[in-house]
């Protein structure tokens, strides 16, 4: 066979592969881990005089680890403290004896505006004072489809009181109707108080609030801080209440009439939430039209378009809306 698997070029083992005439044995089936019998286990009796011990007078309000040290100090060893908590674990003897308060979920806020005063968003943060941990409070309330601030303050504390004032105004001056808006704040004490709360019922208002530690629930406000402090006209620290309010009132009134909001557009607060965003798109459209009629070989693709309007703005988008336009820059400014 050698002389004739070398004569045609063939190796043995492959002509004895292909013409076994014995079928190949079958594999055992393969056994699961957790039911390999592992070497080092425990026997039956050793387990069982380990669940003896723990369970004894002397250690069954001991944990393993004390239970290891103390039999090692007397020249005893039964097995390694994981092993004993493995083994406590199995009889479900290793839960918390102690009643232990329990939480319920809180539920992820899914808000979406399509309109002006659909939806609002507020908040409260800090402005530096004119000494070390002196703080002066900014709250602010923003429209989340437009963008655009319809209500701030500057307080020297942070009140529940005061944000009842500023809430009660920027209602009166938007013209808010009952069962109109929803006004979603995260959960600090001002937020959940339960002044804010019977003035939001009064007014027919509903109420949303963020998650615990998730500051991701209030996107909007936390961009708007974020677009303030980066300006670079912020100042450090504030001399006096008076100065803190002099530089809010120029910020936004730069803010809501002159800022180019990349998440509306690139139009301004004001123009989108008094509803002139299409006449503003119309005109930037003719101008673009013109551009490309003058200078067509500058633009290879296609013709050039203004950005896309407004879309409805959400806050925690549900997964399964998908035909819902998708606003990318939601917390962009």
């Amino acid at each position: 066979m050698s002389e004739a698997c070398r004569a045609l070029g063939r190796a043995r083992a492959t002509h004895y592969r292909r013409h076994r005439k014995s079928p190949a044995p079958a594999r055992p089936a393969p056994i699961p881990h957790k039911e390999r019998r592992q070497p080092a286990a425990l026997s039956a009796a050793e387990r069982a005089r380990l669940v003896e011990v723990l369970h004894s007078e002397r250690f069954v309000d001991a944990s393993p680890d004390q239970v290891w040290a103390t039999l090692l100090d007397e020249g005893v060893y039964l097995a390694s403290p994981r092993t004993m908590y493995r083994v406590l674990a199995e009889r479900g003897e290793t839960g918390e004896r102690r009643r232990q308060a329990t939480h319920p979920a809180h539920v992820k806020p899914e808000l979406v505006a399509a309109k002006p005063n659909e939806v609002w968003s507020w908040d409260i943060t800090k402005l530096r004072g004119p000494k070390k941990w002196s703080y002066f409070y900014l709250y602010v309330i923003i429209d989340v489809y437009s963008r655009y601030v319809v209500g701030w303050m500057v307080a020297d504390r942070e009140s529940a009181v005061l944000a009842e004032d500023l809430i009660t105004a920027s209602c009166q001056k938007q013209s808010v109707n009952p069962d109109q808006l929803t006004i979603h704040a995260d959960r600090d004490t001002s937020m959940t108080s339960k002044t804010v709360a019977l003035l939001l019922a009064d007014l027919a208002i509903t109420r949303s609030h963020s998650r615990p530690r998730v500051s991701n629930d209030n996107p909007y406000s936390e961009a708007h801080f974020k677009t303030l402090k980066y300006r670079p006209d912020f100042p450090s620290s504030f001399a006096t209440l008076q100065d803190a309010r002099v530089w809010c009132r120029t910020f936004f009134d730069y803010y809501n009439n002159d800022h180019r909001h990349s998440g509306i557009g690139l139009l301004t607060p004001a123009t989108v939430h008094h509803g002139e965003a299409a006449l503003v798109r119309e005109a930037r459209a003719r101008v673009l039209d013109a551009a490309y009629a003058a200078h067509p070989e500058r633009f290879v693709r296609q013709p050039p378009t203004p950005p896309k309007p407004p879309q409805p703005a959400w806050i925690n988008r549900p997964q399964h809306e998908e035909d819902q336009p998708v606003d990318s820059d939601a917390t962009s400014s």
